[in-house]
């Protein structure tokens, strides 16, 4: 049997992005420049980040995609370009890296999810939310500085409170 790749024009995904060593906080130690190549994507390709958070070693995202657009590809491509070029050239990497002209920082592939539902879609909002309790690296989804749930706060959506005691 086949695989067909469905791609969905105008639809909304959760992304997964990892870095190549995991045990280094690339992401968060250079996250002025994250933001920076960020809002450069968003500029040239527009998208509508409904979610998200930044981890030191990877990143999870919920996109709406315009209209009859479906190339979140491109877009991920020129985040991840951006951001290798700009960074200090500190890392190790392959023959097979070099020979194409990449770098060690990212891993090749990401994790796409197509979002089905508004239920879908606010699983995958929480679980973008409460991923820095998950890792360990907070114990309160807001205390966590590089996600999205602060605008949620600031708009009412959500509390301060909100994941601290529901996963437990």
């Amino acid at each position: 049997m086949q695989y067909k790749r469905c791609f969905v024009p105008g639809g909304c995904y959760f992304f997964t992005l990892v870095i190549q060593q995991r045990n280094k906080p690339i992401l968060t130690d250079n996250i002025e420049l994250l933001r920076q190549v960020y809002k450069k994507m968003i500029i040239t390709r527009p998208i509508e980040t409904i979610a998200m958070v930044v981890l030191p070693d990877h990143l999870h995202a919920i996109w709406q995609l315009p209209e009859g657009d479906f190339d979140y590809s491109q877009r991920w491509r020129q985040v991840k370009v951006n951001f290798s070029r700009r960074l200090p050239q500190t890392e190790s990497f392959n023959a097979s890296r070099a020979h194409k002209g990449e770098r060690g920082i990212w891993q090749r592939r990401f994790w796409e999810h197509c979002i089905r539902n508004d239920e879908d879609l606010h699983r995958h909002i929480d679980y973008i939310h409460y991923n820095p309790v998950k890792h360990g690296y907070t114990k309160r989804p807001f205390d966590w500085p590089y996600s999205s749930i602060h605008q949620y706060i600031r708009k009412g959506i959500l509390t301060p409170e909100w994941g601290v005691n529901e996963h437990s």
